[in-house]
């Protein structure tokens, strides 16, 4: 499939358009200047046409070479060479600015071809700046306005020789996973890449990670904190394996959001982990498991995602058996609910640990994905029952009959019984799932159950 890469100074409309081309909000779009850091990639469909398209940083030139600017600029232009054909975005309502004809100058120096757009053109007020843009010596400029959606089949016939001789067959759209399938169905219902989501506190070395995995400086990284705002999702393929990684914005605790654009990076990072199929929590070796971290777990667990933790910067650990032997120690406490949890301390500076990172996010998401035997099931739970029969409620005998799985992704179990059972305590619940995850290699994965009774067949789903 063919690239488009979107270019232009900052706050021109590239986010606005790529997200018009995608036909959904991915990246980020605020008044701010300077919103998009990362390179942020979707499928683009335009009048027939299907494409790749990259939305990058906007372009400040002139920066020293080690400022947060000149390393935007880098990391824009390299999407200029990964893609076939560039697109130039300027905003015909402020003119063309001294900017805009710096970055002409360096594109038309580029080896691929780039594509002039004014944005902005609804009205009469982009018309003078339209005009002007024929200066660039760019060609003739394609006049939209993304935000309305105006010009696009202009742009279409314009981007059509560059894309047209290349459009590949798409491979069919994976189903959606829902509890309550049968197992065949499950199974045959995920296709795709597995889906990882890296999240943690703000400069736990998410993006660094992330660049070590590919070895290569894909993301941006540096000293500033907070220098991931969109979900970065990079298609990887890791042992014949297809995976994407997601890289997020560092969450911090709500009461110290204020600012609105971070309040928008902390709703992609919610919803980068929703989407997720595996969660790597990352903790920093230095500050680990600070009540944030245990924050994010909890959202984890109540999505019902597979859950590995690991502990960044271990190269800067003093003691290091001490020190993990006792944050296993605190993540049981504190996390009951995924108990077994992989904790794999790692370095993203030295590549310590890094080659038993993605054998840890597979085995997690098998565990997540898996489906016991009816039979084997039932077995269990009768000693289960037998061992530590259920305990009584208003005075009132708990029965329970037998369960049955009814979902994976996570594991979802229903246990049937008589009317008491409804109200079955929670400390009851957590010892199946305990003695669930002993019995058949789930530790460290959310489970869900669902009492059902003779009188009240829907009753409250809870999680062990």
């Amino acid at each position: 499939m063919r690239t488009v890469a979107i270019l232009g100074r900052p706050n021109v409309g590239k986010s606005t358009l790529f997200n018009r081309l995608i036909g959904r909000r991915r990246a980020l779009v605020h008044d701010l200047p300077g919103v998009t850091r990362d390179r942020i990639e979707g499928e683009g469909r335009l009048d027939g046409l299907r494409f790749r398209v990259v939305d990058t940083a906007g372009l400040e030139l002139g920066a020293d070479e080690h400022s947060l600017a000149a390393r935007l600029a880098r990391l824009s232009l390299e999407g200029l060479k990964e893609a076939d054909v560039g697109l130039f975005l300027i905003d015909a309502r402020a003119g063309v600015t001294a900017l805009d004809r710096e970055i002409a100058d360096l594109l038309r120096r580029q080896s691929k071809p780039v594509l002039l757009v004014a944005n902005k053109c609804e009205g009469r007020a982009g018309r003078a700046g339209l005009v002007e843009a024929f200066e660039l010596g760019l060609g003739e400029p394609v006049a939209i306005s993304a935000e309305h959606g105006e010009g696009l089949e202009k742009l279409a016939e314009a981007l059509r020789p560059y894309l047209e001789e290349a459009q590949e067959a798409r491979a069919p759209p994976s189903a959606s996973i829902t509890p309550g399938g049968t197992e065949a169905a499950a199974e045959e219902a995920f296709s795709g890449p597995l889906r990882l989501a890296v999240v943690g506190r703000p400069n736990v070395g998410k993006s660094s990670l992330i660049n070590a995995l590919l070895r290569s400086e894909r993301l941006l990284t540096g000293p500033e904190p907070g220098l991931t705002r969109d979900a970065v999702r990079i298609a990887w393929e890791w042992q014949g394996r297809k995976v994407e990684l997601v890289d997020t914005a560092g969450l911090r605790r709500k009461a110290r959001i204020e600012a609105p654009l971070e309040r928008l990076s902390a709703s992609a990072t919610v919803r980068a982990i929703r989407e997720a199929h595996v969660v790597l929590l990352l903790l920093d070796a230095e500050r680990p498991l600070e009540h944030q971290d245990a924050t994010i777990a909890d959202l984890v667990v109540r999505e019902g995602k597979a859950l590995v933790l690991a502990i960044n910067k271990w190269d800067l650990v003093e003691n290091p058996q001490q020190l993990l032997a006792g944050l296993r120690a605190e993540i049981t406490r504190r996390l009951d609910e995924v108990r077994g949890v992989r904790v794999l301390p790692i370095s993203a500076r030295t590549g310590y640990n890094l080659d038993k990172l993605l054998p840890a996010v597979v085995e997690a998401f098998a565990r997540w994905s898996k489906r016991v035997p009816t039979g084997q099931l039932n077995r269990w739970f009768h000693e289960a029952l037998e061992a530590h029969p259920p305990p009584t409620v208003d005075k009132k005998r708990v029965k329970l009959r037998y369960m049955t799985q009814v979902g994976v992704r996570p594991p979802t179990f229903v246990i049937f019984g008589n009317p008491p059972a409804a109200h079955l305590p929670a400390s009851y619940l957590r010892y199946l799932a305990n003695g669930l995850r002993s019995a058949f290699d789930l530790e460290g994965t959310v489970l869900r159950f669902r009492i059902r009774t003779s009188e009240n067949p829907y009753a409250e789903e809870g999680a062990g």
